[in-house]
């Protein structure tokens, strides 16, 4: 069965490559998956080269375009929902979503801390400066509150005295490129909790998932 991706993305796309290196095209027990989009926000982020090494163009909607946020959300629901993504992954997508997007879109978000400490776009400068011993990386549904929706994944080190912040960064994007990929093979098969359907956006995963698991 072939599962589609959409992946989002801001920046310098690390994580879009590691996805890219990880699952597409790959073929894990009965599934194969394949990212079916890239999205981006930003004309000049580096993670649209890294994509091209995969024969993938990717698709750029640029919010400053937009009136409002509204507005750029419904542009991003089209795009994804013309792909015919399964599931969208945000992995360095740097936007607030509003319903709009939240309500007819499943999507999971990546986040540089230990959730639900240090929300935000500078998470993992607060996690360092923090008086933590542990720090880590979250993946979680996306949900109208800023990384506020249900936590699935989780994965922590052990932050050290003398650690910098550059060996302490290196550490939460070595957690990142473990986790982000074990967790959307685990949400598109059985070994995942995936919740109720409370919204329209439910309804295509849970669809998704009744075909993996062969339920009628």
């Amino acid at each position: 069965m072939l599962v589609k991706l959409a992946v989002l993305f801001s920046g310098n796309g690390s994580n879009l490559q590691n996805l890219l290196e990880k699952l597409h095209r790959k073929r894990f027990g009965d599934n194969e998956f394949e990212v079916v989009l890239c999205l981006c926000n930003n004309k000049n982020a580096y993670g649209i080269e890294r994509a091209r090494k995969f024969k993938l163009e990717s698709v750029i909607i640029e919010h400053k375009n937009f009136a409002c946020r509204e507005d750029f959300d419904r542009a991003l629901v089209s795009e994804i929902q013309k792909s015919g993504a399964d599931l969208a992954v945000l992995a360095g997508f740097m936007r607030i979503l509003s319903p709009v997007f939240t309500q007819n879109v499943r999507a999971i978000n990546l986040h540089p801390s230990l959730l639900p400490l240090f929300k935000g776009a500078n998470a993992i400068k607060e996690s360092y400066q923090s008086d933590m011993k542990v720090a880590g990386v979250s993946i979680h549904y996306v949900s109208e509150e800023l990384d506020g929706g249900q936590i699935i994944a989780q994965r922590a080190f052990e932050k050290t005295p003398k650690m910098s912040f550059e060996a302490f960064e290196s550490q939460i994007h070595a957690l990142e490129h473990e986790l982000l990929p074990e967790t959307v093979i685990k949400i598109l098969t059985k070994t995942a909790t995936i919740p109720k359907n409370k919204k329209a956006g439910n309804e295509k995963l849970q669809s998704l998932s009744n075909r993996l698991f062969h339920k009628d």
